[in-house]
């Protein structure tokens, strides 16, 4: 009977205990077509809904609803002067400071390097120290004659226990691995500088996207004052009886077209300033002026030669840096999985102090306490006080684990592969990319001083179609052609030293030199 009462109560107790996890379904969706609606706090925010959570209605929106600790524009982190015009130099400063990016990077150096301190750990002793404080009772019966006798016994105590546990030599494995981690902080490190050209890289690309685009509105706006002033020509030589109507619609005409280009050059410059503002990493609430360069000159070749270039940027590009860094990484997991293979030396030991009478022979391991055996055994019953000391030196070694060793010996060897290989095209793409960038670079340039004889040349064709109509011996035809095609003159040039801006900072980034604003 009473192993009876024991089953029918342990089956009570684990009938509701097991349903316990799958109760937790309450929180996902009820359907997979219908909206999810979902709990609420005081302030709107989203809490995991419990079992005893009232119902909520069920919505009919897949709208969620606002957190109202979210529900505000985001407040500019910098306190910037309102009629200084940042420069490009300043405003990378800005960014490597406020910049998402690079801060997560600097986090994730500073894991790998404690990553590297913990494999480091390994190869000091363990050593811990704890009290347990103990309650037994044991309840037995015995026959004896045909009559039951009640065997009950109690005991109580303390056991204070330090032990110490000491790796002392297994033939390189775990400074192997410990090389592993350096060369993991090492890559971190690399990746955190990359972060900082990547963010440079950006803003500069950013800066020129939004100075061509203020050159592009410049441009605009003239070509609407020009477009007006050919227009109130027209009008003025159909008063006199010179002109006709369908010179002064042609003009109008221009007027109205360029009117909406200078819009449109108007939204270009605010989205531009967007994306530079996005690019710095800041709140896109935040207004500040951005410095002109469009006096910068520009040279007319690049002097230094391409296979300098090239062997320069390949000891220093992030990317190969990276790529021997995780060669080295993978050279030091080969040898720690061969060490594994060959015996280990330890040490250990501990000192123990048993008061009361309980009766146990080891303290189970907890956190970071180790498991802890070999207790002086004191019978139940028997109140003393004992006190024990181990110590113990061996060695292990393994003899057959399924292949397991054999498996991961041969992993090693396949990344020790996969990394050379990976080395080898990294470089390759690396000297591809640098080739690249420099030829770009070298059409830019001579596509902007060709841009530039082009305006001069647009320009003059202008005033002179315009002086002609003025003298009643040109024709308007040629004064609005002329006027497209200064335009688009001004706006090929503003492309061009653009472009030629962006391919150097993208010759500086592939060459691994782009440490602060572009020259």
């Amino acid at each position: 009977m009473r192993r009876v009462r024991a089953l029918v109560t342990f089956m009570l107790v684990a009938v509701p205990l097991g349903g316990c996890a799958t109760r937790a379904l309450i929180m996902a969706p009820d359907n997979p077509d219908r909206p999810w609606t979902p709990t609420t706090g005081p302030d709107g925010e989203i809490v995991a809904r419990g079992r005893h959570d009232v119902e909520q209605p069920q919505s009919s929106s897949y709208v969620l609803p606002s957190n109202r600790a979210l529900a505000s524009l985001p407040v500019p982190q910098l306190e910037l002067e309102r009629r200084r015009a940042y420069s490009l130099p300043e405003l990378i400063d800005i960014a490597q400071s406020c910049n998402p990016v690079t801060r997560n990077a600097w986090n994730d150096a500073r894991d790998a390097a404690l990553a590297a301190g913990i494999a480091e750990s390994t190869l000091f002793p363990v050593i811990s120290a704890s009290v347990v404080q103990g309650y037994q009772r044991f309840v037995g019966t015995t026959t004896v004659s045909g009559l039951e006798v009640s065997n009950n016994l109690t005991a109580e105590g303390n056991i204070a226990v330090a032990s110490i546990q000491w790796l002392l030599f297994d033939f390189g494995e775990r400074r192997a691995l410990l090389q592993v981690a350096k060369q993991g902080s090492i890559i971190s490190n690399i990746a955190f500088t990359a972060a900082h050209q990547q963010v440079i890289y950006n803003v500069s690309l950013a800066f020129y996207t939004h100075a061509a685009a203020r050159a592009h509105l410049t441009s605009a706006a003239k070509s609407l004052t020009d477009a007006q002033e050919v227009q109130a020509a027209a009008e003025d030589r159909y008063k006199r009886g010179v002109g006709t109507v369908v010179e002064v619609a042609q003009t109008r005409q221009a007027s109205a077209e360029a009117r909406l280009t200078r819009v449109q050059a108007e939204g270009a410059v605010q989205n531009s300033y967007l994306a530079l503002i996005g690019a710095i990493g800041i709140s896109p609430t935040t207004r500040m002026q951005i410095a002109d360069i469009s006096r910068r000159k520009l040279p007319s070749a690049i002097p230094e030669p391409i296979d300098r270039l090239v062997a320069t940027a390949l000891g220093q590009r992030p990317d190969v840096l990276t790529g021997y860094a995780a060669l080295q990484a993978s050279l030091a997991n080969l040898r720690a999985a061969q060490a594994a293979f060959l015996p280990k030396i330890f040490f250990a030991g501990n000192g123990t102090r048993l008061e009361g009478n309980l009766d146990v022979t080891a303290i189970p391991g907890v956190g970071q306490q180790l498991p802890i055996v070999n207790l002086p055994v004191n019978r139940a019953g028997t109140d003393q006080e004992q006190v024990g000391v181990t110590a113990l030196i061996g060695a292990t070694v393994p003899l057959y684990d399924g292949g397991l060793r054999a498996a991961l010996l041969e992993q090693a060897r396949n990344k020790v592969d996969k990394a050379e290989t990976t080395l080898t095209q990294i470089r390759n793409d690396a000297v591809r990319q640098i080739v690249v960038a420099r030829n770009t670079l070298k059409t830019s340039l001579s596509a902007y001083h060709a841009s530039t004889v082009l305006l001069a040349a647009a320009q003059t064709t202008f005033n002179a179609a315009v002086a002609a109509y003025r003298n009643d011996v040109g024709s308007i035809s040629d004064v609005t052609t002329a006027e497209r095609q200064l335009l688009a003159a001004k706006n090929a040039a503003t492309d061009a030293y653009s472009t030629a801006l962006s391919a150097a900072a993208t010759l500086a980034l592939a060459a691994g030199v782009l440490g602060g604003a572009p020259r």
